[in-house]
């Protein structure tokens, strides 16, 4: 039985571009060529890749990235804006549990909940962030946001769902969120690039920053820094608060 996050994805990549948590990609490579230093000898890896536009950009810059999804139909699209936009990106079809990297990566990407924090089991979340450590070289960064365990303390996360939300892109109903295991669970209803409607039970971790610094702690990172997240302007300046919906996660592979 497929899960929520495979049926999601399928026939979801030219639709997938068109949300509005799509845009902001130019000024989040901005940050990730800061923390590069502008090396662009380093490679990196670009886990929950989607439709390639991280993959794509820093490739465009000079950069070499593998990306690797699960779903075969949004690194479909991947590699069809590669060839629109005349460039070769090596993308896999991976699954993020089970990473088939060694010691292979200078960086590590996992943007805009690419894999974490989507699986089903905190073992399995966990899992995600062990096999970024091992494809990381000693020394290696890792950048990656996922969804703020403090938000939904003070916010409904219904109501800023319907707030950010435009019309022909995904809609979210019913959520209701477990204070026990930080799991919001919601309806997701898309329209695929078929024109097909899906209704979706979807179920998403939601982490607190004292459990992020635990957690890449015991898979080997070490200088971890939690920011907000803020679309298109990804800043080690920016504080996390409660009213940051995502946050900025920075980490270095422990040498």
């Amino acid at each position: 039985m497929k899960r929520w996050y495979e049926s999601l994805f399928e026939n979801y990549g030219r639709t997938y571009d068109s949300e509005p948590f799509t845009k902001g990609t130019a000024g989040e490579c901005d940050f990730i060529e800061r923390e590069l230093e502008g090396d662009r000898s380093k490679r990196i890896l670009d886990i929950g890749c989607g439709t390639g536009r991280h993959a794509l950009e820093l490739t465009v810059r000079g950069y070499t990235v593998v990306g690797v999804d699960l779903s075969g139909s949004q690194l479909e699209r991947a590699r069809e804006k590669a060839r629109e936009r005349g460039v070769t990106v090596d993308f896999r079809r991976e699954d993020a549990r089970n990473l088939p990297f060694d010691t292979e990566f200078d960086a590590a990407l996992m943007l805009c909940e690419g894999a974490f924090p989507l699986m089903e089991t905190d073992e399995m979340n966990y899992g995600i962030l062990r096999g970024a450590a091992r494809a990381l070289k000693p020394g290696g960064i890792f950048l990656f946001t996922t969804l703020n365990g403090l938000f939904p303390l003070f916010h409904s996360v219904e109501k800023f769902c319907a707030s950010v939300t435009e019309p022909g892109n995904a809609a979210y109903r019913g959520n209701t969120f477990d204070l026990m295991t930080f799991r919001d669970r919601n309806i997701t209803e898309v329209v695929d690039d078929l024109g097909r409607r899906k209704a979706l039970e979807c179920d998403e971790r939601y982490y607190v920053p004292s459990e992020i610094t635990w957690l890449l702690k015991s898979a080997g990172f070490t200088e971890v820094g939690i920011y907000g997240a803020h679309l298109g302007a990804f800043s080690r300046s920016d504080p996390l608060t409660t009213e940051d919906f995502e946050m900025l996660v920075t980490a270095r592979k422990t040498v």
